[in-house]
């Protein structure tokens, strides 16, 4: 019998392209997505996309949505608590297997981890130590599209926000600047691609400044 998973889901291009590699494997099922969402804002956090075009992503993917909430301004400690929540019903659907897009920084696996197996759950990493030159170009080959949602302006300009994805972006960053991002230099909003029945339709809007990040917005 395959493990079902639930996928920590961003809606960006990281956890897409996990997101891809978890189908092919004949080990698991997807059983749902799990999104941090902002209350009041109603935008995915961190990402800083709205509800609603994370709604309508879930939907082209023909995947169920959980969706935790978090104020704004969360401290670690009520996101910790939110997240047990979560985890919690996790376990009582029995489910004991979670999924993380993350690529290379041990820290954040670390804390992953320890979340999950607190709960005596089990995470799985599908990207883990690839390098992330070799998964942004695989990312483009299978044809999934994604823009720049937010961008650190301690190491880019507002030229790379709003902007789609694709080779010229890429031979424009910055060569301290990880391709994938992976460092929080950018994040995306991921909008078609293999796994969508259709692409999200949206908008680019303005720019929104919100001191060292900077944000656009998605309408």
């Amino acid at each position: 019998m395959k493990e079902r998973v639930v996928v920590s889901w961003s809606g960006g291009k990281d956890s897409s392209l996990a997101l891809y590699h978890l189908l092919k494997d004949d080990r698991y099922t997807v059983d749902s997505l799990l999104t941090t969402v902002t209350e009041g804002y109603k935008r995915i956090s961190v990402h800083d996309v709205r509800e609603s075009l994370l709604d309508d992503q879930a939907k082209s993917l023909g995947i169920p949505l959980r969706k935790m909430y978090i104020p704004q301004e969360s401290s670690h400690s009520i996101y910790k608590e939110r997240m047990d929540e979560q985890l919690k019903q996790i376990k009582e659907d029995g489910i004991n297997t979670v999924m993380f897009g993350d690529i290379f920084l041990e820290d954040v696996r670390s804390y992953r981890e320890e979340l999950i197996h607190k709960q005596k759950l089990k995470a799985i990493f599908p990207l883990w130590g690839r390098p992330t030159s070799e998964l942004i170009q695989e990312f483009l080959s299978l044809g999934f599209k994604t823009v720049t949602t937010c961008i650190d302006t301690e190491v880019l300009t507002d030229e790379f926000l709003g902007r789609h994805v694709d080779d010229s972006f890429l031979k424009e960053l910055p060569e301290d600047v990880d391709k994938c991002g992976e460092n929080g230099e950018f994040h995306t909003f991921t909008y078609a691609g293999p796994l969508f029945t259709k692409p999200v339709h949206h908008n680019i809007g303005g720019k929104v400044n919100k001191g060292r990040f900077h944000f656009s917005e998605l309408v």
